[in-house]
């Protein structure tokens, strides 16, 4: 159990719990409390894909993850990206959503696009389908999709360290965020969200323009995804309790890593 509960990062999808919230813009009732538990699935598939997908590259680089190790079999990592894709389809649906172009873009990620100049891109559509999942908030999509860019272009850095112009790139675009996140948002614990968001992400990745290496990079990818937390509750005009999600998922990420 626990190896699989590596294979997918699971404390991690706490950070993916919001997203719907941000999208309906209003508190989730009904079948629509179903539609976080969609985004923790196909989180979590992504994150069991992803393993797949690079065992090869993992064996060299991160032997000590599940399927490199010996842990968990390639074909189970498969079929638990599959079951787990068709659980958050299924989740959605009976919700009253369509998270096929969400599970499709999953897909095209980990298996295609990931390694090419689009990948970056592609991780960011991944996240704004999952906050259009809750409604048609596309201001609040865009920014969550610029944040995940920004990581994500980050993250390709966690092994050999990135450049100091990636890294510059990076925290201006998470700047940029926080100030358009504050403007846009009507509300105090809004702007004092964009703050918190803007300080903890932001000095994390301020050191690593002063020394892109890999250990700054990686201190920084895992300050980006708790800092999605943060983003939400200020993009989210019912998210006033989604800050108490984030100690649980940095005391949880002590345990099993989010990348």
């Amino acid at each position: 159990m626990k190896a699989y509960v590596e294979l997918v990062r699971a404390p991690a999808a706490l950070t993916v719990l919001g997203d719907t919230l941000v999208g309906a813009r209003k508190p989730l009732r009904g079948r629509g409390l179903l539609l976080p538990l969609a985004s923790v699935s196909l989180y979590w598939a992504g994150m069991a894909l992803n393993d797949w997908a690079d065992r090869d590259l993992d064996a060299a680089e991160r032997p000590e993850r599940p399927i490199p190790s010996g842990r968990v079999a390639p074909d189970a990592a498969l079929a638990t990206a599959a079951g787990l894709t068709a659980l958050g389809v299924g989740l959605a649906a009976a919700a009253g959503r369509n998270a096929l172009p969400l599970a499709a873009a999953v897909w095209a990620y980990d298996t295609a696009l990931k390694a090419t100049p689009a990948g970056p891109f592609a991780m960011a559509a991944c996240r704004a389908l999952d906050v259009l999942l809750g409604g048609r908030a596309v201001l609040p999509a865009g920014l969550m999709a610029a944040h995940t860019l920004g990581v994500t272009a980050l993250s390709r850095g966690e092994v050999h360290g990135t450049s100091p112009a990636t890294a510059k790139a990076v925290l201006a675009g998470t700047v940029l965020t926080a100030v358009a996140t504050a403007v846009s948002s009507r509300r105090i614990s809004g702007i004092a969200g964009a703050l918190g968001y803007a300080v903890t992400v932001g000095r994390a990745q301020w050191n690593v323009v002063q020394d892109p290496n890999a250990r700054n990079v990686r201190t920084a990818t895992k300050e980006g995804i708790h800092g999605m937390v943060l983003l939400q509750s200020a993009l989210a005009e019912h998210g006033a309790a989604l800050p108490v999600v984030l100690p649980l998922a940095q005391a949880l990420s002590r345990k099993v890593s989010p990348t």
